[in-house]
């Protein structure tokens, strides 16, 4: 079947294309996005028809899950980075700490980590957005769950340079180092760029793993 366009030109109908949607939300725990669903092949109509059918539930304005999806265990989380933008956010700090299992933390919100230039982002309730002038490279990102996440040695930095309590930093540098996560002349030299303090209390650390 096809379409005409308004200058007469005869163009493939567009249709929505369920399975490209569902495999898009199962990278991302069953969650997509107004603009994933509209490339997909849904307008806004037949999203809305979707919805008010109770096949898609509307999570938040552009923000859509699939109901017969099952639930993730940090869905608060999932749902912060995508609502950020998955190509502007990163989960960091003391949630990127809690996803990697690299401490005892309980993060008191969402954090995340946008450039700088993308200060004025909104943060939703529960959400701590940081920004940063240092470029996160790609050696600085992982994946968990289908979301990225700062890497091991990025999230101590970031989380120690943030506050985060010196016991939760001293047991991710442990863990983070007897799992193979960092290497700790590497962690040393990062830590340096990050003033004093934060370079004393790594070198501490480190220095009690190797006793």
């Amino acid at each position: 079947m096809t379409d005409v366009t308004m200058n007469g030109a005869v163009s493939p109908a567009t249709y929505p294309d369920r399975l490209r949607l569902f495999e898009i939300a199962s990278e991302q725990g069953g969650y997509f996005t107004a603009e994933q669903a509209r490339a997909s092949g849904y307008s806004f109509a037949v999203l809305s028809h979707h919805v008010r059918s109770g096949r898609f539930v509307r999570v938040r304005r552009g923000l859509y899950r699939l109901r017969e999806y099952p639930s993730f265990p940090r869905d608060e989380v999932l749902v912060a980075w995508l609502a950020a933008g998955k190509d502007v956010a990163v989960i960091s700090h003391e949630s990127a700490l809690d996803l990697l299992d690299l401490s005892d933390v309980i993060p008191d919100a969402v954090h995340l980590t946008v450039p700088r230039s993308r200060r004025y982002l909104p943060a939703a309730p529960g959400v701590k957005i940081h920004t940063t002038e240092r470029l996160i490279r790609p050696t600085d990102r992982t994946i968990r769950g289908g979301m990225v996440i700062t890497s091991a040695a990025r999230t101590i930095l970031d989380a120690a340079e943030a506050g985060t309590a010196p016991e939760q930093i001293e047991m991710a540098v442990a863990q983070a180092v007897e799992r193979g996560m960092v290497l700790p002349d590497q962690l040393r030299r990062d830590a340096a760029e990050r003033g004093r303090r934060v370079a004393t209390l790594i070198e501490g650390a480190l220095i009690k793993v190797a006793a």
